[in-house]
């Protein structure tokens, strides 16, 4: 026992000196790694904190909403559809909503205006998010200008700013009372933008969708699931799309991770053939090899991954910021709640570590096994 304990002292003496003894090389190597595992865990963190945080804003969203379809495209529905649908068995409450766009040409953007089912608002005046108050430079009590439909030019005074940590889904949202929504739209009190359906049993959901779309065959159903879908397709192909753009990092550890596998360098081999010379077993200068491939990918994984952690949770994604903002100008600045699936950490390890630990040993383990002299004469 006491010499194994000594041999493994040893061979992770040895393991530390050779590191030093190539620290240049070894040095662009850990970059290289570490560049690598920040991209791909930044990546994942980003793709899987979005949709976390989509499904946890829409956990309280209705079940079913229904829209009226006109030539392919939305359209408001009648007031009295209501009725209709509280008649469905299953159903335990229609709403009918009232929301829309409304473009600002003074900054070039869409603002999302909706009438809150409780909102307190007096007539007159709104509540914004915290990017149109950015942008617009617009605080509590100032007021601002819109357009209505039929041209006129009316005030609405702001009563207050929505709380930022909301403001990953309420940057570009107006708060605003019905009364102003049709005055500013042009929509009679017979119409509604669309219906929100609360239905008690997850099981019977498909059953009311489909007693919906008998019942009234002008309106299409949308279902919370379906939207969760979308959300979850749309992140992930963001998640594609930068990992596209950051090829670079992994083309480079590719051609590293190659290099290792293809053979070792005269040096190295001539280091094998010495360490065989002297006594050495072809174990020990696997486990040699093994403990330096170790200690580089380790190293790398858990830097890039703490890196990527505080990059995504506490910088909010500011190298991806391009990639996400896109063409928006309301872009909202958010922090995503800290939060890692451990099956992801599990997954980068094996996409990363595993492969250049194996990547190490294959070439040293062929070395290992000829003859010293040969090694050594290269």
């Amino acid at each position: 026992m006491k010499n194994w304990i000594e041999r493994q002292k040893k061979i992770i003496d040895f393991t530390l000196s050779s590191l030093m003894r190539r620290k240049r090389k070894n040095g662009a190597l850990v970059s290289v790694y570490i560049l690598v595992v920040f991209v791909l865990a930044s990546v994942m963190f980003l793709t899987y904190a979005l949709k976390r945080e989509a499904s946890l804003v829409l956990k309280d969203a209705p079940e079913m909403i229904v829209q009226r379809m006109v030539a392919g495209r939305t359209d408001p529905i009648p007031v009295g559809y209501i009725d209709k649908l509280k008649g469905i068995r299953g159903v335990s409450k229609v709403r009918g909503r009232l929301w829309g766009y409304y473009y600002d040409p003074v900054i070039g953007a869409n603002y999302t205006l909706m009438v809150p089912e409780d909102s307190g608002l007096e007539k007159g005046s709104i509540r914004i998010g915290k990017g149109i108050s950015r942008i617009r430079l617009v605080d509590e009590e100032d007021e601002m200008e819109f357009r209505a439909n039929d041209g006129t030019i009316f005030s609405l005074k702001v009563s207050g700013i929505l709380s930022p940590e909301s403001e990953l889904i309420s940057s570009d949202l107006v708060l605003i009372t019905e009364e102003d929504f049709r005055r500013l739209f042009g929509i009679s009190g017979a119409l509604v933008t669309d219906l929100t359906l609360r239905i008690k049993n997850s099981n019977e959901w498909i059953v009311v969708a489909e007693k919906v779309a008998s019942l009234l065959p002008d309106t299409r159903v949308i279902l919370r699931e379906e939207i969760l879908r979308t959300y979850d397709m749309v992140f992930s192909w963001r998640g594609g799309l930068m990992l596209a753009i950051l090829s670079a990092g992994l083309l480079a550890f590719v051609i590293f991770s190659w290099e290792k596998a293809s053979g070792l360098s005269a040096e190295e081999k001539r280091e094998i053939g010495i360490l065989k010379a002297i006594g050495w077993e072809t174990s020990d200068v696997i486990q040699m090899k093994f403990w330096e491939g170790t200690v580089v990918s380790l190293t790398s994984f858990f830097v890039g991954t703490l890196l990527a952690y505080f990059h995504v949770f506490f910088t909010s994604s500011a190298l991806f910021e391009p990639v996400l903002k896109g063409w928006a100008v309301l872009y909202p600045k958010f922090k995503l709640t800290p939060f890692v699936n451990p099956f992801q950490v599990v997954v980068l390890f094996f996409l990363t570590v595993v492969p250049y630990t194996v990547a190490t040993i294959i070439p040293s383990w062929r070395a290992a096994t000829v003859d010293p002299d040969t090694v050594m004469r290269g």
